[in-house]
């Protein structure tokens, strides 16, 4: 008689114990990253930090906590965690979401994300994945995108020092909110994004 397959066990602590700001998203996944080199429980390389947005920079995703009913919530970008897991199933880490945390990649992309067909041109997702293991040694951020023209926060600044590593820190806060930046970086559609992630590697 075949065994039951192994439940799949969380790369990272419940919600309510992982480091999370609000608008913060690109931080909280890469302490998501630190927290899953630290523990060695899964290889690294089967982890990508996930960047959305398009060249308008306005990306509506379903299924968010700020959102209200059924109505999405429209980013000017958000980053999630994708594990490309060797079981069956993908999953997906996302600290906003009010779906299960992690999330199944296939849950995931029909409430969340959903298709690009029925919404305006303008509001077209395009994404760039960057392996884990290159955005805990690359990325770098000043915050300085969270300012407003007077230096002024528009959302709290997370507790804990600015992320300092290899990266140019002004270079990724250009990456964040350049829309040019985003054009030329963000190649793989939505579309070719499910199509590869949907079933394993």
């Amino acid at each position: 008689m075949a065994r039951p397959a192994a439940a799949y066990e969380p790369a990272v602590p419940a919600r309510p114990a992982c480091a999370y700001t609000s608008c913060y998203c690109e931080e909280n996944v890469w302490k998501l990253c630190e927290y899953i080199r630290s523990q060695d429980q899964y290889p690294l390389e089967e982890f990508y930090a996930v960047f959305i947005s398009n060249d308008r920079r306005m990306i509506p995703l379903w299924k968010q906590k700020s959102g209200h009913g059924d109505e999405p919530v429209v980013w000017d970008y958000h980053v999630i965690l994708l594990h490309v897991s060797s079981r069956e199933q993908n999953f997906i880490y996302d600290l906003d979401t009010v779906l299960p945390f992690p999330c199944p990649f296939d849950m995931y992309s029909v409430e969340a994300f959903r298709l690009d067909e029925g919404l305006r041109p303008e509001f077209h997702r395009k994404i760039r994945m960057i392996r884990a293991d290159l955005y805990l040694k690359t990325f770098a951020s000043d915050r300085s995108h969270m300012k407003d023209a007077n230096g002024k926060w528009q959302k709290p600044p997370p507790s804990y020092p600015c992320i300092e590593t290899a990266g140019d820190v002004t270079a990724t806060s250009k990456l964040l909110t350049a829309a040019a930046v985003f054009v030329t970086l963000l190649e793989q559609s939505p579309l070719g994004f499910f199509a590869i992630y949907r079933t394993v590697l």
